[in-house]
């Protein structure tokens, strides 16, 4: 691994590399070994202001920068992505606990959002109108925010992180990221590396880390960012959308919240495949994906034969080491975590499920758990699951199959399988989420397409047109041409 990316305890103030002032530091551990990578010492309130004073000041050139400069500096953040592919997944698998599979596909994910925001400064646009006032014209200018805060989740922490910084930068705002305590280098401190060796000015990307209980809220309610992106939990993101509506200073929000993602198989699917696309997503990244599949809904018809093939499939998966190509399964992120499913589990038994498949648990290392004969009313149906297990329901018909489906707080993503396509798109369309894939699993993310949710699962668009949108604000100036008569 290069010099410039193995100093990893340091954080990017205020355009500057260098320790945070807080007397903690707090230890970045590989879930699998239990290896320390780094320690990092907490940023305070003080070291907060001073890299938003920073950000702000360094935004105002940054958006005066044409925009065929600032692609130019994006495409070059995409070649670096090329080059350094092996040190980031190598990380990735590290510190987040991602297979070499699961590590991949964040690193093209992470690129793909990346090449997507280097077209956007030329796909600004504003607009000319007219007027009812005689003399006047109009115009609509869309323009950069200022400064956008990104707080990133632990599970895809480069990815979550870059589909906020790219497209924001891209549009002339500044960034400062707050990346999870568990993923600071993968959902930070790299992209500082690669911005700054891309040519990004010194101040318009800055990577902040410390605990919320410290610089959480203020991150947040400071008066000097108009966006905050977030990615996380619905109770988190809820206190989020609080403090930056309802403090002092408003701003708007872009939030990516949790999932109870349904999975529905019609009476005419092809279950081999259904079974397939079900298992990979169950269980890709140990579950620990917002969009992963939390309940499965089968109809009655087909519900013994999915249910044993399931089961036989989901059997052959390899939990280990992350690093080995064969692995399926890695380790659970951290032991809160990981107790947290360790009551899942239990609570899934105490209330009834029957259980399919289950396993040792070692360690960090938490096997595929399968439930079936599972309600509606039950825990496993009810909350985000975020580990790999699983509940089966039955549906009666078509009918009950969608029921059960909307039945949940949430509406991030969903998927149905069926034989008939028109059939399933119709269904689809039924399903109030803000994502649905017909005939595929419910994790997708394409960076040209909108990706958000509906009720508890959030609010706004991530990529493509829809991010500039997020990303941007418009202002509308008018000239009067000839002198205007007054009423008085």
């Amino acid at each position: 691994m290069s010099e410039n990316y193995q100093n990893m305890h340091l954080q990017l103030l205020a355009g500057k590399w260098r320790e945070g002032s807080g007397e903690e530091s707090r230890p970045v551990i590989n879930p699998y070994s239990g290896e320390t990578l780094t320690a990092i010492r907490s940023a305070t309130s003080d070291d907060l202001d001073a890299t938003y004073q920073k950000a702000a000041l360094a935004q105002v050139a940054w958006a005066d920068t044409p925009p065929a400069e600032r692609a130019a500096l994006i495409l070059r953040v995409v070649s670096i992505f090329d080059a350094r592919k092996e040190e980031i997944i190598d990380w990735l698998i590290q510190e987040s606990g991602s297979t070499r599979l699961k590590a991949t596909v964040e690193w093209g994910l992470a690129r793909a959002i990346t090449l997507e925001a280097a077209s956007m400064p030329a796909r600004v646009q504003g607009a000319t109108m007219s007027s009812d006032v005689a003399g006047k014209e109009n115009y609509v200018y869309r323009q950069a925010l200022g400064v956008v805060g990104v707080i990133s989740p632990w599970n895809f922490p480069l990815h979550l992180s870059e589909r906020s910084v790219a497209p924001a930068l891209a549009l002339g705002n500044a960034v400062v990221i707050k990346p999870a305590s568990d993923t600071p280098i993968t959902g930070g401190l790299l992209l500082g590396r690669i911005f700054e060796e891309a040519g990004l000015p010194a101040g318009v990307l800055s990577v902040v880390i410390g605990p919320g209980s410290v610089i959480g809220d203020e991150f947040v309610a400071h008066s000097v960012p108009s966006l905050i992106s977030f990615t996380g939990s619905t109770p988190v993101g809820k206190n989020v959308g609080r403090i930056a509506t309802g403090g002092r200073y408003l701003k708007k929000v872009a939030l990516e919240l949790g999932g109870n993602c349904p999975f529905v198989v019609l009476d005419d699917a092809d279950v081999g495949q259904a079974v397939k696309a079900a298992v990979f997503g169950t269980f890709m990244h140990q579950g620990q994906i917002c969009m992963a599949i939390n309940r499965i809904i089968v109809d009655h018809r087909l519900y013994d034969r999915f249910v044993a093939d399931f089961v036989a499939h989901a059997k052959k998966l390899q939990v280990g080491d992350p690093a080995a190509m064969e692995t399926t399964i890695g380790p659970i992120i951290n032991t809160a975590q990981l107790e947290s499913l360790q009551q899942k589990i239990a609570k899934a038994k105490d209330q009834g499920a029957t259980v399919l498949l289950e396993g040792e648990i070692h360690g960090q290392m938490v096997p595929p758990h399968v439930f079936g004969d599972v309600t509606s009313d039950m825990e496993l149906s009810r909350d985000e699951i975020f580990g790999p297990l699983v509940g089966i329901q039955k549906a009666r018909d078509e009918q009950h199959a969608l029921e059960l489906a909307n039945d949940t707080e949430f509406g991030l993503s969903s998927a149905v399988f069926s034989g008939d396509l028109d059939k399933g798109l119709k269904f689809a369309r039924k399903i109030r989420t803000g994502m649905t894939h017909v005939n595929d699993m419910p994790v997708n993310d394409e960076a040209h397409l909108p990706f958000g949710g509906e009720k508890n699962s959030g609010l706004g668009r991530f990529n493509g047109d829809w991010a500039i949108e997020e990303f941007s604000t418009v202002q509308w100036v008018s000239v009067q041409r000839t002198p205007r008569q007054y009423p008085f």
